[in-house]
C-alpha cells in the first residue's frame, strides 16, 4: 500500500514546471475574445 504521509515528504517539483510557471506569468498572452476583437474593429471602422 502506498504511504501518502511519505510520499509527500520525497516529492520535489520538477524545474521545468517552476520555468514554465514563471514564463507563463510574465507574458502577455492574447486569448480568443482579443483575437476576435481585433478582426472585428478593421471591419466595424469601414462600416461607419
Amino acid at each position: 500500500m502506498i504511504n501518502y504521509d511519505e510520499e509527500i515528504k520525497k516529492f520535489q517539483p520538477s524545474l521545468e514546471v517552476e520555468e514554465a510557471e514563471e514564463t507563463i506569468l510574465h507574458t502577455d498572452m492574447s486569448d480568443i475574445a482579443d483575437v476576435i476583437e481585433k478582426l472585428m474593429v478593421p471591419k466595424e471602422a469601414k462600416n461607419r
